[in-house]
């Protein structure tokens, strides 16, 4: 078996699907867990991504549909968390609105990062080695603050965290550790981002959302195929067992190597 095989066979990607049995299939999946956990509802931090967007839209699926066979409300809370100024916030309301999200809240988490960016450069200082946080360092600040404050009203409203990692951001590890990576249930993870795209178009994603330059938003102008030199078309057409070209291959393998650390339980002995 090639790596490109196990690869395939570890995150479930399957070379074709049908929109509306994928839909189902999740919806199910988080409505069971749901109830499972005897949870209150979900918690989507809504980006304006399309990832995001997706998520949210399973979600509020999922909840309404609980709703009606129980006699007893359960939600979908919309969590919006710009870093002070975010340009494409609107997107993230559109998201909400062209969903109908009635349950949606906005916390900032500038004044929280910069405080602890700042506790990191006294510690620098304190070592003999001043500096500022590195941009990279600071991203994943911003990410793993994003998940304590998803976390923190995840615990008192009684909900379940939803993560948004789907295969084409597995392959690559292309997710902050105990950031956007620390979730209690993931409904894209056997999606990659072609198939992702298309549950949007589906499920009434605003194009814009569909269309626009995926981002972690971890700093300005920052995009997720220019980061990595790998575009979503290839590793979309990797995950679906087809050929592509041999050195964006060897990268996309050599990116899933150095990166298992993530994907990996924590070792111990």
């Amino acid at each position: 078996m090639s790596l490109q095989q196990e690869i395939i066979a570890r995150f479930g990607v399957k070379p074709t699907i049908n929109v509306e049995e994928e839909v189902r299939k999740r919806v199910d999946f988080l409505k069971r867990h749901v109830l499972e956990a005897n949870m209150s509802g979900l918690l989507i931090a809504i980006s304006g991504g399309v990832d995001s967007a997706v998520a949210a839209a399973l979600c509020k699926r999922a909840t309404d549909e609980l709703t009606a066979e129980t006699g007893k409300e359960y939600i979908t809370l919309g969590v919006f968390q710009p870093y002070g100024e975010q340009e494409d916030i609107g997107d993230s309301y559109s998201v909400a609105e062209a969903l109908g999200l009635t349950h949606t809240v906005e916390t900032n988490i500038q004044e929280a990062v910069d405080e602890i960016a700042l506790e990191v450069e006294f510690a620098f200082k304190a070592l003999g080695t001043p500096r500022h946080i590195s941009r990279g360092g600071k991203g994943n600040v911003k990410a793993r603050t994003r998940m304590v404050v998803q976390y923190a009203l995840a615990f008192d409203l009684n909900l379940l965290v939803v993560g948004t990692d789907h295969a084409s951001e597995a392959i690559t590890g292309f997710f902050t550790k105990w950031g956007d990576g620390a979730v209690d249930i993931t409904p894209l993870a056997s999606l990659n981002k072609r198939q992702v795209r298309m549950l949007a178009r589906y499920l009434g994603v605003p194009e814009k959302v569909i269309t626009k330059a995926p981002t972690a938003g971890l700093w300005a102008g920052q995009t997720d195929e220019d980061e990595l030199g790998i575009s979503y078309e290839a590793n979309s057409d990797y995950l679906e067992g087809k050929d592509i070209d041999p050195a964006i291959r060897e990268k996309l393998e050599q990116q899933y190597k150095k990166t298992e650390h993530k994907r990996s339980p924590i070792p111990g002995i």
